[in-house]
C-alpha cells in the first residue's frame, strides 16, 4: 500500500532534487580549468588545500609517534575540524574535506561535491585525478583536491584494522563508511568554497 506524503516532505524532495540539478549543470556549463591556469584563487585554493594537508599529515605523525592508531584517531575527529575552520577564518574561504564514503555525517558531500568525486574516483587513482576548480558569478570559486590514501591513513581506513580501533570508530562513528581503502586509492577530497563579493 503506497504512502502518502505531506506537502512539506514533497517540496523538501523537489527542492533537493532541484539543487542537485542546478548543480550538475554547474559542472557541464562550467567546466573545470585546466590545471596550468594561473588564477589567483586557483593558486590561494592549491596553497589553502596543501597548508591543510601539511597540517593534518603532521599532527597525525605525532599522534602515530606518540600512542599508535588509537590516538591517531583524535586527530582526525578533533584537529581536522579545527584546522578547517582556522583556514576558513584566515582566508575567507569556507574550508572542508568530503567523500563520497564519509566517517563523520558532518562531512557528506554537497551534491556539485559528488558529481566532483565521481569524477575523481573514475580516474582510478589519487595519482591520475585532477584538481577541480570553478569559478562562478562574480568572484567565487569552487576548488577539489583529491586526498591519496597514504601507508598512515590504512590502520583506521586500511582492510587489516585492529580491534582496538575498530571499537573506537564503532563508538565513535556508528555509520562509519571510510574503511576497505588501499594505498593509492582516492579517499575524500579537500573542499574550498570562495563566496561571492562585491
Amino acid at each position: 500500500m503506497p504512502t502518502a506524503t505531506t506537502p512539506v516532505t514533497t517540496r523538501r524532495l523537489l527542492c533537493n532534487a532541484l539543487a542537485m540539478l542546478f548543480s550538475l549543470l554547474l559542472l557541464v556549463i562550467a567546466p573545470a580549468t585546466s590545471i596550468g591556469d594561473e588564477d589567483p584563487l586557483l593558486l590561494k585554493s592549491r596553497n589553502t588545500a596543501d597548508r591543510f594537508a601539511n597540517l593534518l599529515q603532521s599532527a597525525l605523525q605525532e599522534a602515530m609517534a606518540v600512542g599508535g592508531p588509537v590516538n591517531a584517531i583524535g586527530v582526525c575527529k578533533d584537529m581536522a575540524p579545527r584546522i578547517a575552520s582556522k583556514l576558513s577564518r584566515e582566508t575567507g574561504a569556507r574550508v572542508s574535506r568530503t567523500s563520497l564514503r564519509f566517517r563523520n555525517a558532518a562531512n557528506a558531500p554537497e551534491p556539485w561535491e559528488t558529481a566532483v568525486l565521481e569524477k575523481f574516483d573514475a580516474s582510478g587513482s589519487a595519482d591520475t585525478a585532477v584538481e577541480y576548480f570553478q569559478r562562478f558569478g562574480k568572484n567565487a570559486a569552487r576548488y577539489m583536491k583529491p586526498i591519496p590514501t597514504s601507508s598512515l591513513c590504512l590502520s583506521c581506513h586500511g582492510t587489516a584494522v585492529t580491534p582496538e580501533v575498530m571499537a573506537i570508530l564503532a563508538r565513535d562513528y556508528p555509520h562509519d563508511r571510510a574503511r576497505g581503502y588501499a594505498a593509492g586509492d582516492i579517499r575524500g577530497a579537500f573542499s574550498i568554497v570562495w563566496p561571492d563579493s562585491d
